[in-house]
């Protein structure tokens, strides 16, 4: 029975329940892990209609599934998040960064410290954040620290230090500190992070002028950096909103089998940075979003006070350069209306901005929030009916849809996870998008450009050595020591770009001693007798390294040998092993290239990528002869004992460091084992 068969089999047998499947390949691993409100449906999916390039590479490699039912789709959820976390699979979307989102921490010890960390853990310490970067986290740390008297130090010293006379420590190494001052402190550090700064800069300022009052003037101006180190933390924020909630936005934009997901952080009303992630996807879009949005949660415990979630976006961007976003239960009427109450919105935006600079929100910005809020909750009861028929539509073509995504992250973290279709809030959400959007274009703008640039360097060249066309380029270099394991390699660069796979390394034969014209033409002779022989593809240009002689050699043997007229050119290096000149043809004239062009680059590249190849193999087949050579000077031990040897203990130090009890298992007596590590030993004394 085929794979094929097996698979028909058992898609007939699917049940109609939630859960997820792991997709196999012909090994038996898993390549990818979905859910699925309805099993049956989501996995016929990928067997049945036509499919991008990128699902159907997924496909193409599918011999078996298996499935897990679970009782609801937030169990789904929890659980593709757990399976993908223990099998990592080849086609799903991964959070690839190695550690978690830094936190500030007040740690619940007799003497607290202020810390920054990347573990939440529960120990009963006080957390803020996350802050997007570790950089972020240190500024405000560092403010904090000069502000709030907390000892620094991770041991207790026997005496005070530094910072007690700087007034940034109470000294609990000396002194008795009561527990009320500690709470007064740490109620302090939570009220400035929790946006209790303007606060704390009006009580820094009357600090400030009663010190410059009585002449205090050192204390003064220590007053007056920390207001301006406070301004210059709190600047960056970039959006404020009526309330004073945390809040995660999220966006995503998909391209060309790529998405970008966007977070923007909102924290006490005012957003304070983004994080940003791009990488290919071969699902369904918005469950791998959904996919990624549960593993960064299970990856960051600290949990905001609510999470916005766009609706599903297409792929691409309509005539004003802004994602699309295919609303769910919304008509064109509808539509317009959003226009009219974002317009709305956004002027009530600026006017909380305003009042919250002014001191904070007024109550017409209050009461503006709470009668978007019940817009909002009629809308959503309005929609109602479509929205379900819609989720029902989505169910049955086996897609995740908003409405179901946002419930089950809402059910599990246990916080309010919403879906905006109008107001600031979509705005919001609509930016973090665009910000994906932008972030993709900048991605496939790069790589075109790169690709321009190589290829353009390389005709270029090819202009430069009056060459018709230049595509192909293959560049040999050698490698010995005094003559010793002496090796050649070759590189092959297509349209500037290195061609890794028709890469090829040489043991050199015929050669004895340090002679690299005798060695250029054996590999040569060698490489293109079997590029005549098997019909390979020839190419536009040969690059040796080395000047006259190695490039005489070369031609020597393409045209008087096999008959070849394939120009050849030789990279000189200067005193510092640098590319220095290139030389072209049986006379070696000197082709003058401007050293920051892209030509010029592109020969460096290839220099020092067939040079980087060729020492690597050098050093592979000197260290297999000097392993060799040792070994096989001891009486007893032969061509199979050697190899025995070095597969059962890795290596020559390993084997070296061993005891005679080691050697039993290898069926090597005693006396013999001891042999080898006297002789091995001994000649180690001799060195």
């Amino acid at each position: 029975m085929d794979y094929m068969d097996n698979i028909r089999n058992k898609l007939a047998l699917l049940p109609d329940l939630p859960g997820c499947y792991l997709m196999k390949n012909e090994e038996g691993t898993i390549i990818y892990v979905g859910k699925a409100k309805v099993l049956k449906n989501r996995v016929r999916s990928y067997f049945t209609g036509s499919h991008n390039g990128k699902t159907q590479r997924l496909v193409a490699n599918i011999a078996d599934f298996e499935y897990i039912v679970t009782s609801s789709n937030m169990e789904a959820l929890i659980l593709e998040c757990n399976l993908i976390k223990k099998h990592m699979p080849r086609y799903n979307v991964l959070l690839k960064d190695d550690k978690t989102f830094p936190y500030l921490k007040i740690t619940n010890e007799a003497h607290p410290r202020l810390e920054v960390t990347r573990r939440v853990i529960k120990d009963k310490a006080k957390y803020f954040g996350p802050y997007p970067n570790a950089y972020a986290a240190h500024q405000t740390k560092k403010l904090l620290d000069r502000m709030y008297p907390l000892r620094k130090c991770g041991v207790m010293p026997k005496e005070v230090c530094l910072y007690y006379h700087m007034g940034q420590c109470l000294a609990p190494c000396e002194k008795e500190v009561p527990k009320n001052a500690y709470e007064e402190i740490t109620q302090s550090i939570a009220g400035f992070l929790g946006g209790g700064h303007e606060a704390v800069k009006k009580d820094l300022q009357q600090k400030m002028q009663e010190a410059a009052e009585e002449l205090y003037f050192e204390r003064a101006k220590e007053l007056r950096d920390q207001i301006i180190h406070i301004d210059a933390l709190m600047e960056k924020q970039k959006i404020n909103t009526a309330d004073t909630k945390d809040r995660d936005v999220f966006g995503y934009a998909v391209d060309k089998g790529w998405m970008c997901v966007q977070i923007l952080y909102m924290r006490q009303g005012k957003m304070i940075q983004r994080h940003s992630s791009v990488f290919p996807f071969y699902g369904e879009a918005y469950s791998d979003f959904i996919s990624y949005v549960t593993q960064y949660y299970s990856e960051n415990p600290a949990l905001p006070q609510e999470i916005l979630l766009p609706d599903t976006v297409l792929e691409g961007t309509d005539k004003s350069g802004k994602p699309q976003l295919a609303v769910s239960g919304e008509t064109e009427q509808s539509g317009a209306d959003d226009a009219a109450v974002a317009e709305l919105a956004a002027e009530d935006a600026g006017k909380a901005v305003g009042s919250a600079a002014d001191g904070g929100v007024t109550e017409a910005a209050a009461m503006r929030a709470e009668s978007e809020e019940a817009a909002l909750e009629a809308a959503a009861q309005t929609d109602a009916g479509e929205a379900a028929e819609a989720e029902a539509e989505a169910a049955a073509e086996g897609t995740v849809d908003a409405a179901g995504g946002a419930a089950a992250l809402q059910e599990w973290l246990g916080i309010k996870v919403l879906v905006p279709q109008r107001g600031l809030k979509k705005q919001m959400v609509g930016m973090a998008c665009q910000n994906g959007r932008v972030a993709l274009d900048e991605k496939f703008r790069l790589i075109e450009r790169d690709e321009e640039r190589t290829s353009g360097a390389a005709s270029s060249l090819g202009q430069s050595l009056g060459l018709e066309s230049l595509s192909r380029i293959e560049a040999f270099d050698n490698s010995n020591i005094q003559g010793t394991n002496p090796v050649s390699a070759m590189v092959v660069f297509i349209d500037g770009k290195p061609a890794r796979k028709e890469y090829r390394k040489y043991k050199v034969r015929s050669v004895q001693g340090p002679d690299d014209y005798e060695t250029m033409r054996e590999v040569i002779r060698r490489r293109y007798e079997r590029v005549l022989k098997e019909n390979l593809p020839q190419p536009d240009l040969i690059v040796v390294d080395g000047g006259k002689g190695q490039i005489s050699s070369a031609i020597d043997i393409l045209q008087n040998e096999l008959g070849l007229y394939i120009p050849v050119c030789g990279l000189v290096k200067d005193d510092k092993h640098r590319t220095a000149q290139l030389l072209v043809g049986d006379s070696a004239e000197p082709v003058q290239l401007a050293r920051d062009s892209q030509e010029f680059y592109l020969l460096q590249r290839i220099q020092d990528e067939v040079h980087r190849f060729a020492i690597t193999f050098h050093r592979e087949q000197r260290g297999k002869s000097m392993v060799t050579s040792k070994l096989d000077s001891i009486p007893g031990i032969g061509d199979k004992r050697r190899k025995l040897l070095l597969k059962h203990f890795g290596s020559l130090k390993k084997i070296k460091e061993a005891s005679i009890e080691d050697f039993r298992p290898l069926s090597i007596g005693d006396k013999l084992a001891a042999q080898i590590l006297n002789a091995l030993k001994d000649e180690e004394t001799s060195l």
